[in-house]
C-alpha cells in the first residue's frame, strides 16, 4: 500500500490517503514522528500502530488538559477520556498519568470528601455514594469518613439555618426540608432531634 497523500485537518489532524482513496485520520504529529510522507510504502500492520500511537497520543492529551482544571480519580478521568479515544488508549493514559504522579485515587478521596461533608454538608451516607460513583474503594471511602467523623446533627442544622428555617412555618414545608435532608443521607432521628429544637411542642 502506499501512501498517496496526507491532508491536514482540524483540532490538530491530518487525513491519510492510501492507493488514492481516503483511508483514515491521524494526529500530525504522530505522522511526522513516524517518518512516513507522501510516497511512502506502509503495511496494514504499520497503518495499525500508527493508528494506535495516534490515539494514545490523543487520550494523554486530553487526560492532561482535564487534569489542568482539577483532580480526577482514575475511573472518572478514564471514563471522560472515553468519549473521544478508545478503550485500550484512555487506559494506558490514565496509568501514565498515575505513573506521573498527577492522578492518586487516595488524594482524590480526602479532598472531595472534605468538600462534600465541610461545603456541602453530605450526610456520611451521602457522601460515601459520591465517592464510590467515583470509582473510589468502599474501605478507603470508610476510613477517610470515619477520620472525618462528622456530627449529623450539627450539618442538619447548618442546612436548616442556610436553606429551609424560612419554610417550617408550614407543614408542606417542613415535609420539603426533611425530604430534602433524606436525600442527602440523613436518618429520620436525627432529622427530627434538629427540628425539634425549631418548635415548642416535640416535632413529629
Amino acid at each position: 500500500m502506499t501512501i498517496t497523500d496526507i491532508v491536514p485537518k482540524r483540532k490538530k489532524l491530518s487525513a491519510i490517503y492510501i492507493d488514492g482513496e481516503y483511508a483514515v485520520k491521524i494526529d500530525t504529529e504522530t505522522i511526522i514522528a513516524s517518518n512516513f510522507s507522501v510516497g511512502s510504502e506502509i503495511t496494514d500492520e504499520q497503518l495499525k500502530e500508527l493508528i494506535d500511537s495516534s490515539e494514545e497520543k490523543r487520550a494523554k492529551e486530553k487526560a492532561l488538559w482535564l487534569l489542568s482544571s482539577r483532580d480526577h480519580s482514575k475511573r472518572e478521568l478514564e471514563t471522560k477520556i472515553r468519549r473521544t479515544a478508545t478503550a485500550d488508549s484512555a487506559k494506558k493514559a490514565v496509568e501514565r498519568m498515575e505513573e506521573l504522579g498527577l492522578v492518586n485515587d487516595e488524594k482524590f478521596a480526602r479532598r472531595y470528601a472534605e468538600e462534600l461533608i465541610n461545603v456541602k454538608h453530605l450526610s456520611v451516607r451521602g457522601a460515601k455514594y459520591k465517592l464510590t460513583e467515583k470509582g473510589i474503594d468502599k474501605d478507603l471511602a470508610d476510613e477517610i469518613l470515619e477520620e472525618l467523623d462528622p456530627d449529623p446533627r450539627e450539618h442538619i442544622e447548618i442546612l436548616i439555618e442556610r436553606k429551609y428555617r424560612k419554610n417550617l412555618s408550614d407543614e408542606k414545608g417542613r415535609r420539603k426540608a426533611v425530604a430534602a435532608l433524606q436525600r442527602m443521607g440523613y436518618s429520620w432521628g436525627d432529622i427530627k432531634a434538629v427540628m425539634s429544637n425549631y418548635f415548642e411542642d416535640e416535632y413529629i
